[in-house]
């Protein structure tokens, strides 16, 4: 065992410890709100607090289980594709926001006094620092152990060089290249294609600009792997980039989608995106559609073994 592959099992290890008081909060959550011991969100119904919440103890299940899959010797064992899709949608939601995570951390102020009323309960701040926690660990853990177990289970993806994409891969480029630039344009403050630029505060111009940044990086390391020659770029750079990158694409829009769908058909009188509808739509479809097409590009690379086909010995 190297010194990547060791500081790639310790950082999976970290970060299922980190989601795992993510996990006893929403579990004390659900029970409590059954019991009669803790208040219902704002806004919520109790089967619908109890729905929600039980779906995140889920999900926090499932990445507890991914990063001791990422370390274990049995996660090699493991049917390639599901594991791998799993970690590459789970670092595209967690790696692409940790610099937002971050900078929410550090600027926001949370109610250390854990007051609210049962009409609108507030978070305790010792709760919200655990939670916040949890995806800054998880997101941490898996930028590390995910090019860690790629590396292990498929070596041949991170050895040598590589030529450039295939015309699918050139077109996932520019497809996302160009989706990355039109957000990166309205978080310097564009208005073109807004249909409500006063709804488009801080906050959403600075998740903007993060996955703008990480479509650009995801087209840059698709065109431009590693090559032959001195001072080219080693394979594995493009791989973590391209991987990270392209989940990022996948996941956000993924799962903006079905949301602004359901805004342009429903039309609540509660919610007002900044975009024109019909243009944030299509961004995510091609945000979506250029997210898989980079993975399928990275992990049809020439020489690269298959996901799910190929195989290792046991770690």
């Amino acid at each position: 065992m190297d010194r990547w592959d060791r500081m790639g099992r310790l950082a999976a290890y970290g970060g299922a410890a980190a989601m795992a008081p993510y996990a006893v909060i929403k579990v004390s959550w659900v029970v409590g709100s059954l019991l009669g011991l803790a208040p219902v969100g704002a806004g919520f119904g109790l089967a619908e607090w109890v729905v929600l919440n039980t779906i995140t103890v889920g999900m926090a299940v499932i990445g507890i289980t991914l990063g001791l899959a990422l370390a274990r010797p049995w996660g090699m064992r493991l049917p390639g594709v599901p594991l791998v899709f799993c970690a590459w949608v789970g670092a595209g939601f967690l790696v692409s926001m940790l610099p937002y995570a971050v900078a929410d951390s550090l600027l926001s102020e949370p109610d250390a006094s854990g007051s609210g009323s049962d009409s609108d309960p507030q978070m305790p701040g010792w709760e919200a620092a655990l939670i916040q926690f949890g995806f800054i660990g998880m997101g941490l853990g898996l930028t590390l152990a995910l090019p860690a177990y790629l590396r292990r289970r498929w070596p041949e993806a991170f050895s040598g060089r590589a030529g450039g994409p295939a015309p699918l891969g050139r077109a996932a480029v520019a497809l996302g290249a160009a989706v990355g630039l039109m957000w990166l344009y309205w978080a310097a403050g564009g208005t073109a294609g807004l249909a409500h630029p006063d709804e488009g505060r801080t906050t959403w111009r600075l998740l903007c600009g993060i996955c703008g940044t990480w479509a650009l990086v995801a087209a840059f390391a698709v065109a431009r792997p590693g090559r032959e020659g001195p001072g080219r770029l080693p394979r594995w750079l493009p791989s973590v980039l391209g991987w990270l990158g392209s989940g990022s694409l996948f996941a956000w829009s993924g799962w903006k989608l079905p949301f602004t769908l359901y805004v342009a058909i429903a039309s609540p009188s509660d919610v007002v995106l900044p975009e024109r509808l019909g243009l944030a739509i299509t961004l995510h479809l091609c945000a979506v559609a250029a997210g898989a097409a980079m993975m399928w590009t990275l992990t049809r690379a020439p020489s690269r073994t298959t996901p799910g086909v190929a195989t290792a010995p046991p770690a």
